[in-house]
């Protein structure tokens, strides 16, 4: 996503909680390579975006990108629905 202000940081997850009004809670999940072991593990994320519309529900796959400062803990906002859950 390029804008006039440049490249922001973006991270695809999955919506674990959509509780809040206006926020949901997107876990992202990442691989890498133990230093001594050599093994593939992996590590995870969670990160309050906002969710203007309150659109996304829990397992969403979604795109979020960071932003200004909303909240104490919000400073990131949600992009797109990649996937809706099946439930």
């Amino acid at each position: 996503m390029e804008d006039k202000r440049g490249k922001r940081k973006e991270e695809i997850g999955i919506v674990v909680s959509d509780k809040a009004q206006k926020t949901i809670i997107v876990k992202a999940q990442r691989l890498m390579r133990h230093d001594k072991y050599s093994k593939t593990i992996k590590k995870f994320n969670k990160f309050k975006a906002h969710d203007e519309n309150n659109e996304a529900k829990v397992g969403d796959k979604v795109l979020i990108a960071e932003t200004r400062p909303i909240s104490k803990d919000k400073r990131w906002r949600l992009v797109k629905i990649l996937n809706k859950a099946v439930l």
